[in-house]
C-alpha cells in the first residue's frame, strides 16, 4: 500500500518535475535524447483544472518552471513580468496598489472597489485583488500565465487572463534547503525549507524567509515631523506550511497555511516636471520643497510626513481529491484568507505640510474571504467531463483619514493670488484666516463592503474523431454586493460652504471645494446594493494534424463583476452622488492557434492570433484629488502571441522566449466628466504594441563533482503611456531589462554560490507617471527598481 501511495505522490508532483526538465532546470537523467541532443519533455499544465500536456491545451499558456523563477530572481507576481511577454505588473502608492495587465488589459489597483481583470490563483485559491496577491510566494513549482478570458473554469474577474501559481508540495523523502543573500542597498535575505515524512501516510513541508533592504530613494523631510531618510525599502517575513495526507489509496488531502508580514516605508514619487505651483511649494517648505528642475532618476523624494505600509496576510486552505473510481474524481477546496494593510502617506509628495494620511490606524483596507469549490471530473468513453460549483463570501472594510496640513490654507491662498496674498482664502470666504481648513482635520471616510456569490460550471472535451476534439463549457454566476458608506468630515467644510454661496470666481470655488472639503460629506451615511447574474461559456475546436502539430480555434465570453466606487463622488459642489455603482465588464474573444513540436521534439513553437472585444470596460482615473470610475463602451485587443522552448544543439543549453504584438485601444465614444479627451480611438495605458521576453540557461560539469550554471533573462517593451488620461507627458520610452545569475557548486547541490544582478544594465524607467495631487501642471513618477546585485549561498541535503 505504501508503494502505491508513493506512486500517487510522484504523480501529484509530476507536472512540476517534468516542467523543470523542459525548461532547463533538471538533472541529466530527466532529459530525453536523440543521439547527443536532448529533447523537450512534455510540459504538464492544469490550465483547465486537470493535468494535460501543454501541447494539447487549446489556450495560450506561458509556463515558467521553478528553476526559471529562481534563475530570474522571481519572488512575487510583480517579478514575473520579466519572463512573460504581454504581462505588465505595476505598483504606485504601495504594495496594495498593484495592477496586473495582460495584452494591455487590466485594472488600475488604487481603488479597492474594483476587482482585477487578471485573476490570481495560488494553489487553487482565488485572491480577491491584485494587491492582495502581491507577496513572497515561497517555494514555487511553476507559474502558468493563461491569456485571454478564463471565466468558464476560473470564474469572474478573469476577463483578461489568469496567473495560476503552484507551490511545491510536501514529499515523503526527507529534504532540506537553506539560502542566504547579501547585496547592494544593504540587501539581506535568508530562507529555509524542510520537507519529509511525519508518518506512514503523512508528509509535511515548511518554508520560512526573511528579506530586508534599504530604500531606493533618499528623502528630504523639510521641517518634519517625519525623519525617515530613505523610502521604498523592504522588510518581509513569510512562513508557509503544508501537510500532505494519504489516508487511503484513493484519497489525497493537502492542507496549506501561510503568514506574511511587511513593515515598510513605501511609496513616494519623484517629480518629472515641476509646474507653476513649484515656487509656492518652495516658499512653504523649510527646504526646497520639491526638486527643481525635475530630475527623477536622481531618486530624491520630498516628504515631511511618514509614508509607510504595514501589511499582514494569513490564510488556510484544505484540498481533498477523492478517486471515487478509476474514472471519476471528486475535488474540494475550502479556503479562508485574512489580509490587512495599514497605510500612511504624504499625499502632496513635498516637504511642505499640505495634505497627508497619518499613521494613526484610520487609513486601512481589510479583506476577509471564505471560498468553497467543489468539482467532479471524469471520463466516459470519448468524453472528458467536469462539473462543479463555487461559493465565495468576501468582507472588505476600508477607511481613509485625510487631514489638512499646517500649510493647506496658505498654499491655496498663494495659489489663488498668484503668490501674492497668503490670506486670499479668508478674503474669498469671509472667514477668519486659519479657520477655513483647520490643520489636523479633514475627510474621514469609511466603507463596509460585502460581496457574496455562487456559481455552477461545466467544462468538457469530446473526442469526436481521431485527432479532432471539441472543448465546450458553461458557467452561471450570481453575485450580490452591498456597501455601507460613512462620510465623517472632522471639519465642517466651512470654506467650501461659504464659497458655494458667495459670488467668487468659478475657478476659486472649484479649488476650495475639493471633494474632501465639501460639506456634502458632513455626517452622511449611504447604503447601496446591486445584484447581477451572468451566463458565460467557451467552445474550442482542436485538430491534431500529426503527432507534432495541433491547431485550434476558440470562442469565449466572460465578465468582471460590477461594483461601487469606494471614493467620494459628487454631482457637483455641495451635492453628493449617492449612487457610486458601475456596471459589469464583459468580453468576447476569438482565437486561432497552432502548437508544434519540431526538429525531433527539440523545439516547441506555439503561436496564436486573438481578437478580444470588451464592453463597459471599467476605467479608474485619478483626477489629482479623487478617483473617477467610468464604463467605457468598447475596448478591443487584437494581435498575435508566440512562444518557444528550445533544447539547443549545445549540450546543457536551453532557451525559452516569447513575443506579443497587441493593438489594444478604446472605441470611439464621448468622454464623460473626469475622463480625458485623448482616450477615444487611442491605445490604452500600459498597452505597448510589442513586448517580448527571453531566457537562456547553461549547465555543465566543470570538474569532477563541480557544476556551473549560468542564466540570462530579459524583457523588451515598445513605448507606451503610463497614465489613464493618456497625457503625452506620461510616456515610457521603449525599454529592455536584463537579469543575470551565475553559480558554481557541487554536483549534488550540497552547496552553491551564485552571483546575481537584477536590471543588469541599470535602466531608468517609470512604473507610473501621475498628476501630482493638488499641483496642477506638476507631474511625478513611481520609478522602477534600479540595478540590484549580490551573492547567494545555497545548500540542499
Amino acid at each position: 500500500m505504501r508503494l502505491r501511495k508513493y506512486a500517487r505522490l510522484r504523480k501529484y508532483a509530476a507536472s512540476s518535475a517534468v516542467l523543470a526538465m523542459a525548461c532547463g532546470g533538471a538533472p541529466a537523467l530527466a532529459q530525453g535524447y536523440q543521439g547527443d541532443v536532448a529533447e523537450v519533455e512534455a510540459i504538464i499544465v492544469t490550465a483547465q483544472k486537470r493535468e494535460q500536456n501543454l501541447q494539447d491545451v487549446p489556450i495560450v499558456v506561458n509556463v515558467v518552471s521553478g528553476q526559471q523563477l529562481q534563475d530570474a530572481g522571481v519572488r512575487d507576481v510583480k517579478d514575473l513580468q520579466v519572463l512573460t511577454p504581454g504581462l505588465s505588473v505595476t505598483s504606485s502608492t504601495g504594495g496594495a496598489q498593484t495592477s496586473i495587465r495582460i495584452r494591455g488589459v487590466g485594472t488600475i489597483g488604487d481603488n479597492p472597489g474594483l476587482e482585477s481583470s487578471v485573476g490570481t490563483v495560488i494553489d487553487g485559491v482565488y485572491r480577491a485583488r491584485s494587491g492582495v496577491a502581491f507577496g513572497d510566494l515561497g517555494e514555487l513549482e511553476r507559474i502558468e500565465v493563461l491569456k485571454g478570458p478564463q471565466g468558464t473554469v476560473f470564474g469572474k474577474n478573469t476577463s483578461a487572463g489568469v496567473i495560476n501559481v503552484i507551490t511545491k508540495a510536501p514529499e515523503f523523502d526527507f529534504g532540506a534547503s537553506a539560502e542566504a543573500t547579501y547585496g547592494n542597498h544593504d540587501q539581506r535575505g535568508a530562507a529555509v525549507s524542510v520537507t519529509g515524512p511525519i508518518g506512514e501516510t503523512l508528509a509535511g513541508r515548511i518554508f520560512a524567509a526573511v528579506r530586508k533592504r534599504d530604500g531606493f530613494y533618499d528623502v528630504a523631510n523639510g521641517a518634519g515631523p517625519s525623519t525617515q531618510k530613505d523610502n521604498d525599502d523592504q522588510d518581509v517575513v513569510t512562513v508557509r506550511g503544508q501537510l500532505l495526507w494519504l489516508p487511503s489509496d484513493t484519497l489525497t488531502v493537502r492542507f496549506l497555511a501561510d503568514y506574511t508580514e511587511r513593515n515598510e516605508h513605501c511609496c513616494l514619487n519623484v517629480t518629472t516636471l515641476v509646474g507653476p505651483t513649484g515656487a509656492i511649494i518652495d516658499a512653504l517648505a523649510a527646504d526646497a520643497g520639491t526638486l527643481r528642475p525635475a530630475d527623477p532618476f536622481r531618486r530624491l523624494a520630498y516628504a515631511n510626513r511618514e509614508s509607510s505600509q504595514d501589511i499582514k496576510e494569513k490564510g488556510v486552505s484544505l484540498q481533498a481529491d477523492w478517486e471515487i473510481n478509476p474514472d471519476v474524481t471528486l475535488t474540494s477546496i475550502t479556503a479562508f484568507r485574512d489580509w490587512k494593510n495599514y497605510q500612511a502617506n504624504d499625499i502632496d509628495f513635498s516637504s511642505a505640510d499640505i495634505w497627508y494620511r497619518p499613521d494613526d490606524g484610520r487609513t486601512f483596507s481589510k479583506f476577509k474571504t471564505f471560498s468553497q469549490e467543489l468539482r467532479v471530473s471524469g471520463r466516459s468513453g470519448p468524453l472528458d467531463w467536469m462539473v462543479g460549483g463555487y461559493f465565495s463570501d468576501e468582507q472588505l472594510d476600508t477607511s481613509a483619514f485625510t487631514p489638512y496640513g499646517t500649510a493647506y490654507e496658505t498654499y491655496f491662498s498663494l495659489l489663488l493670488s498668484s503668490g501674492t496674498n497668503p490670506t486670499a482664502v479668508s478674503a474669498l470666504t469671509g472667514l477668519p484666516a486659519g479657520t477655513n481648513f483647520i490643520p489636523g482635520q479633514g475627510a474621514y471616510d469609511r466603507y463596509d463592503h460585502s460581496s457574496r456569490g455562487w456559481a455552477i460550471f461545466t467544462n468538457n472535451t469530446w473526442r469526436i474523431a481521431e485527432g479532432l476534439d471539441l472543448t465546450f463549457g458553461l458557467r452561471y454566476s450570481d453575485d450580490t454586493k452591498k456597501v455601507f458608506s460613512q462620510y465623517r468630515n472632522t471639519a465642517p467644510g466651512a470654506a467650501c460652504a461659504a464659497a458655494i454661496v458667495r459670488p467668487i470666481p468659478a475657478a476659486a470655488r472649484s479649488a476650495l471645494c475639493a471633494p474632501g472639503s465639501d460639506p456634502a460629506f458632513d455626517n452622511v451615511d449611504t447604503r447601496q446594493k446591486r445584484s447581477e447574474d451572468r451566463l458565460g461559456g467557451t467552445a474550442k475546436l482542436s485538430y491534431r494534424f500529426n503527432p507534432d502539430v495541433m491547431g485550434y480555434v476558440s470562442y469565449a465570453n466572460s465578465h468582471k463583476s460590477g461594483g461601487f466606487n469606494l471614493d467620494l463622488a459628487r454631482l457637483g459642489a455641495g451635492v453628493i452622488n449617492p449612487d457610486t455603482s458601475f456596471d459589469a465588464e464583459t468580453v468576447e474573444s476569438w482565437e486561432a492557434g497552432l502548437k508544434t513540436q519540431l526538429f525531433g521534439n527539440r523545439l516547441i513553437l506555439n503561436a496564436a492570433a486573438f481578437d478580444q472585444t470588451f464592453k463597459d470596460f471599467q476605467l479608474n482615473t485619478f483626477t489629482g484629488i479623487s478617483f473617477v470610475v467610468a464604463s467605457i463602451p468598447k475596448v478591443t485587443s487584437k494581435g498575435v502571441d508566440m512562444d518557444l522552448v528550445w533544447r539547443t544543439p549545445v549540450p546543457g543549453l536551453t532557451a525559452t522566449g516569447g513575443v506579443t504584438y497587441a493593438v489594444t485601444q478604446f472605441g470611439n465614444f464621448v468622454p464623460g466628466p473626469g475622463i480625458g479627451p485623448r482616450l477615444p480611438t487611442s491605445r490604452l495605458s500600459y498597452a505597448p504594441l510589442w513586448s517580448a521576453s527571453w531566457s537562456a540557461a547553461y549547465e555543465t560539469d566543470v570538474a569532477e563533482g563541480l557544476k556551473l550554471r549560468a542564466s540570462l533573462s530579459g524583457r523588451y517593451t515598445s513605448p507606451y503611456n503610463t497614465g489613464s488620461n493618456l497625457d503625452p507627458l506620461k510616456i515610457q520610452k521603449e525599454l529592455t531589462l536584463w537579469n543575470g545569475r551565475i553559480g558554481l557548486g557541487s554536483a549534488d547541490e550540497r552547496w552553491t554560490v551564485e552571483l546575481f544582478a537584477q536590471n543588469l544594465t541599470n535602466e531608468d524607467y517609470f512604473q507610473v507617471v501621475v498628476d501630482q495631487p493638488l499641483q496642477s501642471g506638476t507631474f511625478a513618477a513611481f520609478l522602477g527598481a534600479p540595478r540590484t546585485w549580490g551573492v547567494t549561498l545555497r545548500s540542499k541535503f
